[in-house]
């Protein structure tokens, strides 16, 4: 990784963007990096310098040991992030990173190397040692010559990044900023974080699969925190989609700021969230991330594989209410968690895990499909040319149902409105999850009153797919980071309104 990193406190505005611009050129102009700068243009390709001959010999090389399979993984990655706190911009960082993978899949094992430099002695040496998992290997196969492949996109770019002068990146973040402390006079402070990127990605594997293709980046996320002598909270609202400059046509700051700053002032009433078994009301949008973390993980092949997860073994079978189905879409135009291909090359789609409460299938990744005789679902994805490829979610949702969003509410009785929450975590292997309330409110008589604090979530995946007994038309998403096995995942999660009937709440209330 190539980075500066400028530590700008009380730093003028004009001087941070001076300091910025200089600090990207420092790191562009390291010569073996210059040669393999990309843009992000829709129409721009990949400038990595690696031909199809070159990676012809190292994919020979790595599967001359024995295998059944071996891939070439090269990226370029270009990313710029920059913060603000308390209105005043206190970071910048322009980073420029590349390097390359080579694996070999023999039997259920995975030979795995990587070099920092993409250059063919470094691949070469990489192949080598990513093929010492096949010694002794009665498995040999002949790999087919590389060709371009055809994979359908889904991502488009009216503004490209390239184009967009970093006084508009700081301009956003002062809108930003300014909206949220006009918002009410209790907010305080605030804490704006802008981040793109551009990655470019060349595959080619054993079985004659050439492919690339750039993927632009941006999220924006706004805190806002409010005091009223007494309490405090901090508001947050995120915004992230593989897109060009123009996310901020379609998603003002200006809204970020407005919806960070409500939760700040709203919660500053909140009560000690009550304890014990309720019925809970779930918002649309972000709070998907409760399916995403209690199903999705379980769904998941590679834990399949082993035999172990709530789902193991229950391909067909209801697991679910009738009311209740979960999609993986890596095809969702522009979405976070949208790709092309997957990181082995298997094209994005549509994948349809839970129907109407049968399950239908898991997310695969070229070796769990393998060994679960599946097929490949184009959910094998990594973090970069570091790590090797695991099964990982996209956008995952609860598909929309047919309740008046309105109606759900007001025939609950009582019990507990999720607004927002801050995240969690699953076992996969026993479905146990548990998550933290940012933003709740108590439900009486069908309405939503008191807001409160404190608020957990705990249970099984299993418990939640079964009491979900009304499902709303209002399907929205969120953006996220998924973390698993050391790495971590860009994605959306997604969900309508829904009810789950008798989930355990924790509470702050004695």
């Amino acid at each position: 990784m190539n980075m500066k990193k400028f530590p700008l406190r009380n730093i003028p505005r004009r001087k941070f963007l001076e300091m910025s611009m200089k600090g990207g050129l420092l790191v562009a102009a390291t010569p073996t990096l210059l040669s393999s700068l990309v843009s992000c243009r829709e129409t721009a390709r990949p400038a990595i310098k690696m031909d199809k001959d070159t990676l012809s010999k190292v994919i020979k090389k790595a599967l001359e040991r024995g295998g059944e399979f071996a891939d070439v993984y090269l990226e370029n990655r270009i990313s710029r992030e920059i913060s603000m706190e308390e209105s005043i911009f206190n970071s910048g960082v322009y980073g420029i990173r590349q390097g390359a993978g080579v694996r070999v899949i023999c039997g259920d094992k995975t030979g795995y190397a990587y070099a920092d430099e993409i250059t063919e002695e470094n691949l070469m040496r990489a192949a080598e040692v990513a093929s010492y998992v096949a010694r002794n290997s009665n498995n040999q196969i002949t790999p087919v010559d590389i060709a371009p492949a055809e994979r359908k996109s889904f991502v488009t770019v009216q503004r490209p990044l390239e184009d967009i002068a970093d006084t508009k990146r700081i301009e956003i973040m002062e809108r930003a900023d300014q909206a949220a402390l006009d918002y009410d006079p209790k907010i305080s402070m605030t804490s704006i974080s802008y981040y793109d990127q551009v990655r470019s990605r060349v595959i080619a594997n054993s079985e004659g699969v050439y492919l690339s293709d750039e993927l632009p980046l941006l999220m924006f996320v706004v805190s806002a925190l409010g005091e009223n002598g007494n309490n405090r909270h901090e508001g947050r609202d995120r915004v992230s989609y593989h897109s060009g400059f123009e996310m901020f046509e379609k998603n003002p700051p200006e809204d970020s700021a407005r919806k960070a700053a409500r939760e700040s002032v709203d919660m500053l009433e909140a009560e000690d969230s009550p304890a014990g078994t309720m019925d809970v009301v779930m918002e649309n949008g972000w709070g998907g991330v409760l399916v995403h973390e209690a199903v999705g993980h379980p769904l998941e092949a590679d834990n399949i594989a082993r035999g172990i997860g709530a789902f193991t073994g229950k391909l067909g079978e209801k697991v679910a209410a009738d009311c209740f189905t979960m999609v993986d879409d890596g095809t969702i135009d522009n979405m976070r968690g949208t790709i092309n291909f997957d990181d082995e090359g298997t094209q994005a789609r549509k994948n349809v895990m839970i129907e109407n409460g049968v399950l239908k299938g898991y997310m695969t990744d070229i070796l769990s499909a393998k060994q679960l005789d599946m097929k490949r679902t184009g959910n094998g994805r990594r973090e970069s040319y570091r790590s090797i490829p695991i099964p990982r979610m996209t956008n995952t949702f609860i598909q929309k149902g047919k309740d008046d969003p309105d109606d759900i509410v007001a025939s609950t009785k009582s019990g507990l409105y999720v607004q927002s929450l801050s995240g969690g975590s699953v076992n996969s292997v026993t479905g146990q999850f548990n998550f933290t309330c940012r933003e709740a409110y108590i439900i009486e008589n069908g309405k939503k009153t008191t807001p409160v604090r404190g608020a957990t979530l705990t249970g099984s995946c299993i418990d939640i797919v079964t009491n979900i007994d009304a499902v709303g038309t209002d399907l929205d998403f969120g953006p996220g980071n998924c973390g698993k096995g050391g790495q971590t995942a860009e994605v959306s999660v997604g969900q309508p309104t829904v009810r789950i009937r008798g989930i355990n709440v924790g509470g702050t209330r004695a």
